[in-house]
């Protein structure tokens, strides 16, 4: 059995602490952010060519959205959505002409609007305040212009658990699940904070990619990245 950290925000932590309890494994689950939606974002004007989501969170709020009596429902109804990921994809409101799937993290997405859509179209990009990366910058190349429509935040928690803290210090944590680089970077902060890094150094850190994981190297704590940006690649590495 292992004693996992889950960091990632809710619902979604949960999900991972059930998934880790049916593998056999114990899970400690202290979320370092928390997404709120911003009930007052307000749709980019004009037509639109295709929507992309790099988020499970992106993808659950713009279908609560759309469930309301708002512009975006009539606007984006019947587009093609490209999708970061397969968890992503599933999250995502119903409507859309068709659902395209990235291999699971920002670069792939890029590459996939980049060979899909043409010269001169307009990109929907839903997000949050922070984004792992600037999509339109890396398809401004390519002729494809986006419209940012930020729907969500996500608050860094105020400082780690009791029971964390007191976890990490007796030795009682053996790995942490991380999915990106702010959990990461604010779990690395809130323990520098508590006085309590040293007790992570002791800790896997099982991370979705190098982005993710630069944050805890830099506070000189053990790292290992999934062979693929997935739940099933951190799962892949528990115990090796």
């Amino acid at each position: 059995m292992m004693r996992v950290l889950v960091t990632r925000p809710r619902p979604d932590a949960e999900a991972t602490a059930a998934r880790l309890a049916a593998a056999g494994h114990q899970a400690i689950v202290d979320p370092m952010l928390a997404v709120e939606p911003i009930p007052d974002a307000r749709l980019p004007e004009g037509r639109f060519d295709a929507v992309a989501l790099t988020s499970v969170n992106g993808a659950r709020l713009l279908g609560a959205r759309l469930l309301e009596a708002r512009p975006e429902r009539t606007a984006l109804a019947g587009l093609p959505l490209y999708a970061v990921g397969r968890r992503t994809a599933a999250a995502a409101p119903g409507g859309f002409a068709d659902v395209h799937v990235a291999g699971g993290d920002g670069v792939s997405l890029a590459a996939l609007l980049r060979a899909e859509l043409p010269r001169g179209a307009r990109l929907l990009y839903v997000a949050g305040e922070d984004r792992a990366i600037d999509l339109g910058a890396a398809l401004a190349g390519d002729g494809i212009s986006t419209e940012l429509f930020v729907i969500y935040r996500a608050v860094p928690a105020a400082g780690l658990a009791a029971d964390t803290l007191a976890a990490a210090a007796a030795g009682r944590i053996d790995a942490a699940f991380h999915f990106s680089p702010r959990t990461a970077a604010t779990l690395a902060a809130r323990a520098n904070e508590a006085g309590a890094a040293a007790h992570f150094r002791h800790i896997e850190h099982l991370c979705f990619s190098a982005n993710v994981a630069a944050p805890l190297k830099a506070a000189g704590w053990p790292t290992r990245v999934a062979a693929e940006p997935t739940e099933e690649g951190l799962f892949a590495l528990l115990g090796r």
